[in-house]
């Protein structure tokens, strides 16, 4: 039985657990000013580069950030350069590697996850290795491989480099996120006569939103703001992705502050409004991903 005593024991015990739990008025004033300096951190590339993008030629490497406020820089780069043919090449383009890579990488994920056949574990290696090998290495034999294909100076080159370096990590992780579905759907969808692609599309894609969120974004963000092969597989003015046109406000005498901020910033609006479209999926998406491999 619980005496009178224990009672008041017991209120305190509770009471001190709880103030374990709280923060001291100085451990909470350097909470926040951490989570304040950090913010700072963070936006402060990018608002540099936004003000910067409105001040004249004169004050572009100043602080004077409000002085002379002007869109010139901006009208310039759309009316003296091909900005828009690279915007357009970089959407094209973009676009393909989104919607081949997303296509692949779900048909692969699923192929892996569900059924057994032969060379099963050397695709799953390969899906791995591939990852392991940087730009520059690669570069040259791709470039090799494309020179011999005729497909130099194409978008379809481009959208064939862009899917090898994509489809193999968004395999991997459809496979995982696949992995986390219930076998149970599948066969509930051939006991009702599907066939194993109207299982896949009718069934478990639209389970698998999370997923496919998470590897739009990556196929996307890999094409659009890539620049080591965009410069190497794309000549003349005309030809060039944002990112390889970028570097024509750049050469051995100086840089074109004005014309390659304003660039820099109408570059970051597709991919924050893709970031935006898929953020609600994305941290679904990756810690499903990453549950089994």
């Amino acid at each position: 039985m619980t005496t009178a005593t224990d009672t008041p024991a017991r209120h305190a015990a509770v009471r001190k657990v709880r103030l374990r739990g709280e923060r001291s008025p100085l451990a909470s004033v350097a909470l926040h000013l951490t989570l304040i300096v950090a913010s700072v951190v963070a936006v402060f590339p990018v608002l540099w580069v936004l003000l910067t993008s409105l001040k004249p030629a004169k004050y572009a490497t100043t602080t004077d950030f409000f002085r002379e406020t002007t869109l010139v820089n901006y009208t310039n780069l759309i009316r003296d350069t091909e900005f828009l043919n690279w915007f357009a090449n970089s959407v094209i383009i973009s676009a393909l590697s989104t919607v081949i890579g997303v296509f692949v990488a779900a048909t692969t994920g699923y192929a892996v996850s569900r059924f057994r056949f032969p060379g099963k574990r050397g695709l799953m290696w390969t899906l791995l290795i591939t990852q392991m090998f940087p730009v520059a290495v690669l570069i040259v034999p791709i470039y090799n491989i494309m020179s011999t294909l005729g497909l130099l100076n194409q978008p379809t080159g481009l959208v064939i480099t862009y899917l090898t370096i994509s489809v193999p990590f968004c395999a991997w992780m459809m496979k995982g996120f696949f992995d986390t579905i219930p076998r149970e759907i599948d066969e509930s969808g051939e006991v009702d006569g599907l066939t194993p692609f109207g299982t896949f599309f009718r069934l478990i894609l639209p389970l698998a939103k999370p997923g496919l969120a998470v590897t739009a974004f990556y196929s996307f963000i890999t094409a659009w703001g890539e620049v080591a092969y965009a410069s190497a597989f794309l000549v003349g003015d005309e030809n060039l992705t944002l990112a390889g046109g970028l570097q024509k406000f750049v050469n051995q005498y100086g840089a074109q502050w004005g014309p390659m901020t304003a660039a820099s910033v109408l570059i970051a609006i597709p991919a924050a409004l893709v970031f935006l479209f898929a953020q609600k999926h994305l941290v679904t998406g990756m810690s499903a991903g990453a549950v089994k491999g």
